[in-house]
């Protein structure tokens, strides 16, 4: 049933994207809002924010233990279900690059930096100087969003079961939304610690939807490059992975500059397909686990 629960609610959550509806993003800013709204500390701040997280998600492991026991664990599945559509999901960024790629291909970088740079991070903001840097970066940023709104969602779900979805998504969210800026650090911290082990899959998972040869070649020893942070490992895996300089405008421009207008739109449009079929072989890898019996 855990397979067929994520495989519903990925289904649900796609369509939902695909119309902007049923963002979670407001539900975790008010709720922090609310919980974090006295001044404190950081160590304070960030202590009160985990136990605003870690409460519900030793709730639900409880609910699930008891239903367990007492035989009615099929019981618990719908509001897994909900609670997934939840936890999932990037709604937003479809219109966002469509109309990116639209700016791009008529050579209006300003147009094109205009619709995107409220999403990218405040450190990236600053450095998208040239064509080049604002696409590399709205790449990072869209391939570190959908992996810890859909993949880092579905690695703790089958590893660990709801509250551990639960859990791990809360902690992305507390990084982006606490109320004390201060203390967001050590969130961002934390979630690299959750991301740690599901990243590297998703790495290593680039090579095989992707050019495994590509990704032989320089994907693979960012495996244990423990320095490398989750927008850094996932960006040079797909480079590897991905064909065509889909990530390296310097060198597309080089040898393709008639194509150059729409390297955006292929671009982007190269990263979701990987994302994609990344997500296919998840989906595959976690149906063998279940037909093993592990989940």
């Amino acid at each position: 049933m855990v397979l067929v629960v994520f495989l519903l609610a990925y289904l649900v959550r796609r369509k939902l994207d695909a119309a902007n509806a049923w963002s979670s993003e407001p539900l975790w800013r008010s709720a922090f809002n609310r919980g974090g709204a006295e001044r404190s500390g950081n160590e304070a701040g960030l202590w009160k924010g985990l136990v605003i997280i870690l409460v519900p998600s030793l709730i639900l492991a409880a609910g699930e233990y008891y239903l367990h026991t007492i035989g009615w664990r099929m019981a618990a599945y719908p509001l897994e279900f909900l609670l997934m559509v939840l936890l999932m999901g990037a709604p937003g960024w479809r219109a966002r690059l469509e109309v990116y790629s639209e700016s791009w291909a008529r050579g209006d970088m300003q147009s094109a930096w205009h619709h995107v740079m409220d999403i990218l991070p405040a450190d990236e903001r600053g450095a998208a100087t040239s064509p080049d840097e604002m696409h590399l970066a709205l790449s990072r940023t869209l391939m570190v969003s959908v992996f810890e709104r859909f993949f880092l969602v579905a690695f703790w779900y089958a590893v660990g079961g709801i509250a551990a979805a639960f859990f791990a998504r809360g902690v992305v969210a507390l990084r982006d939304h606490w109320p004390q800026v201060a203390a967001r650090p050590g969130f961002a911290a934390l979630a690299e610690i959750l991301n740690w082990l599901p990243s590297r899959l998703l790495s290593f998972t680039f090579g095989v939807a992707g050019d495994l040869a590509g990704w032989m070649k320089e994907g693979k020893r960012r495996l244990f490059d423990f320095s490398l942070r989750t927008n850094q490992l996932l960006m040079g895996a797909a480079s590897a992975a991905l064909t065509g300089y889909a990530l390296d405008p310097e060198r597309f421009s080089k040898i393709h500059p008639d194509e150059w207008a729409g390297f955006g739109g292929r671009s982007l449009e190269a990263i979701r397909d990987l994302l994609n079929r990344s997500m296919l072989v998840w989906i595959c890898i976690l149906a063998l686990l279940v037909i093993a019996g592990v989940r």
